[in-house]
């Protein structure tokens, strides 16, 4: 086990139980690995880069396009999927933004790409759509510590998808990663003054991650306690799962 917990973000209407149920049925949500990190992304045909900066991000985002979990019409002729990606940290800064493809070819066979959309720091994404600069590390092992003095408080990203073939099933979701910070047990052996445990990571890299589909589908969820919400022009509520991740 990496990490110690997991949640469940839930874009709701408002922090009442029908809407965050109505919420989860339209697979409005996100996973992340415990952390509070706030994503955001909409995908369409008609976004473009600057769409990003946007002062009404989200109105705009639901009149042009569909939400994380929603499912694209067909494509119009001559055009083809892009996203449009929020993401604000929790505590810990943010290190990248990825777009993750997944599709079925004419022979039955699955594929699965991963493609950088923004880095932080100076850092760039190479023209294979990967950047291969590690972030860096500050954690400081024997204080259980770390320093936001690298990555970054927000990333904006827009993607768009060049190989797409309006003929095959696909899906895209987004993974935002922080940067490194302490692992449970380094916190653990801090507090109790013994040494972290042989061969156990001592740093991890939170992470959220969503999706949106060509192709409807479902999304399974059980064993859930709503904790807490935070507001916003939709309020996204958080759900702890009771079970490790």
């Amino acid at each position: 086990m990496t990490g110690a917990s997991g949640l469940a973000a839930v874009w709701a209407t408002d922090n009442t139980r029908e809407a965050i149920w109505d919420a989860m049925a339209r697979k409005e949500v996100y996973a992340t690995t415990g952390t509070w990190l706030t994503l955001r992304i909409f995908a369409g045909y008609d976004f473009v880069a600057d769409d990003v900066q946007r002062h009404d991000f989200a109105k705009y985002g639901y009149q042009k396009g569909v939400p994380m979990g929603g499912d694209l019409a067909a494509a119009p002729a001559g055009k083809v999927p892009s996203l449009v990606i929020r993401a604000l940290r929790d505590v810990a800064n943010l290190d990248r933004v990825q777009v993750i493809k997944g599709w079925l070819d004419a022979k039955g066979d699955t594929h699965e790409q991963v493609w950088g959309v923004a880095v932080s720091g100076d850092r760039k994404v190479d023209a294979d759509g990967r950047s291969k600069t590690p972030v860096g590390n500050t954690v400081n092992v024997a204080d259980a510590s770390y320093t936001n003095t690298i990555g970054a408080p927000l990333l904006f990203g827009y993607w768009k998808d060049m190989n797409f073939n309006a003929k095959e099933r696909a899906f895209y979701y987004v993974r935002v990663i922080e940067i490194p910070t302490p692992r449970w047990s380094t916190y653990d052996a801090k507090i109790f003054g013994t040494k972290p445990p042989e061969n156990a990571l001592t740093s991890i890299q939170d992470r959220v991650s969503t999706l949106v589909g060509d192709d409807p589908g479902t999304v399974a969820a059980a064993g859930f306690d709503v904790t807490r919400a935070r507001g916003h022009a939709y309020t996204q509520t958080a759900v702890r799962m009771k079970h490790a991740c």
